[in-house]
């Protein structure tokens, strides 16, 4: 008899985790591998979606044979741009079946567990999500240089762009510009090399730098995280304009962030009940319970919402309006 699982992907651009799971929802195993941002290369993203799902195998004891009784749900940054999911959705996969969506529709699903809400995911980019009375709603995310205004990618580019002005004498100094600019041994012009080929997982790497500064009083990471902070309150006011009315705040900066947004934006934010995986994995369970040999198999677990999976169709399931 065949053993159905899960697999719930939530594939970022600093990191990529991954859970499995049984039909019911009881966890099996993680992992987590490198960036899988789809947007800066299709076989690194698959590399990481496959070590991190390899690592879930160990965990529970299974092999990857397995692989061919899971139906998964990788939820990858990049995949609102329809040029990158074409390319997602013709890879040769291993699973039974793959369910290919962003990782901002998935972590909508599982912050608020169904009902209608909107997120704000705050990582190495930023990107607005909501769902409201059937329809997907996105604002910005379209990708760092360009956009992802208020990320940590943001941050990092932002602090790397004062320590230049500094070195031209535009602006003063601070602790946390002779910091950064230490990593490049006080030479600009080893900035500007690095900054031509550098990802943005890498300009985030300096956004706990421009934190921690900022929490000691730092000029310079203030008006930064101030900056962020209005950033995502733009985004904030066009997801309660769309009718979004509860908003979580995601992602690995949030905490930090919050105490900077407007009295407005903090207004409509409710705790997250859920994360990316979580609502990867119920979009997997929606997916294999839509498949005739197995409606009417399992129950959903606690940490699921409680409700009929909503089926979708390979035109339907990136939309975003």
């Amino acid at each position: 008899m065949q053993r159905e699982l899960l697999l719930g992907v939530d594939g970022g651009g600093t990191r990529c985790r991954a859970r499995l799971a049984e039909i019911s929802g009881a966890i099996l195993g993680e992992g987590d591998a490198g960036p899988a941002n789809i947007r800066f290369g299709i076989e690194q993203s698959c590399a990481a979606v496959l070590e991190a799902t390899l690592q879930c195998l160990r965990q529970a004891g299974l092999s990857y044979a397995h692989l061919e009784d899971t139906v998964a749900c990788l939820a990858l940054a990049g995949a609102t741009e329809p040029m990158e999911l074409a390319k997602a959705q013709a890879q040769n996969l291993p699973f039974r079946r793959a369910l290919i969506t962003t990782d901002a529709h998935a972590a909508c699903i599982g912050a608020h567990a169904g009902p209608d809400g909107g997120i704000l995911i705050v990582g190495t980019g930023t990107v607005g999500w909501a769902m409201v009375r059937g329809r997907h709603y996105r604002v910005g995310g379209w990708g760092f240089p360009i956009s992802d205004e208020g990320s940590g990618a943001w941050l990092g580019g932002e602090a790397v762009r004062r320590v230049l002005w500094a070195h031209d004498g535009r602006i003063a100094w601070t602790d946390l510009l002779r910091a950064i600019s230490s990593e490049f041994e006080e030479d600009p012009h080893a900035i500007v090399r690095w900054a031509t080929r550098a990802r943005p997982g890498e300009f985030g790497k300096f956004a706990p730098t421009v934190v921690e500064h900022a929490s000691w009083g730092d000029l310079v990471g203030r008006e930064l995280l101030a900056g962020a902070a209005q950033h995502l309150d733009a985004l904030a006011a066009r997801l309660v304009a769309s009718g979004a009315e509860r908003i979580a705040l995601m992602g690995g900066l949030a905490a930090h962030i919050e105490p900077w947004l407007a009295g407005e934006t903090r207004r409509h934010l409710v705790p997250p009940q859920g994360d990316t995986l979580t609502g990867a994995l119920h979009l997997a369970q929606a997916e294999a319970l839509s498949l005739p040999e197995l409606i009417g198999v399992g129950t959903l677990s606690p940490e699921n919402p409680q409700e009929e999976p909503a089926h979708t169709n390979s035109d339907s399931r990136n939309e975003a309006r």
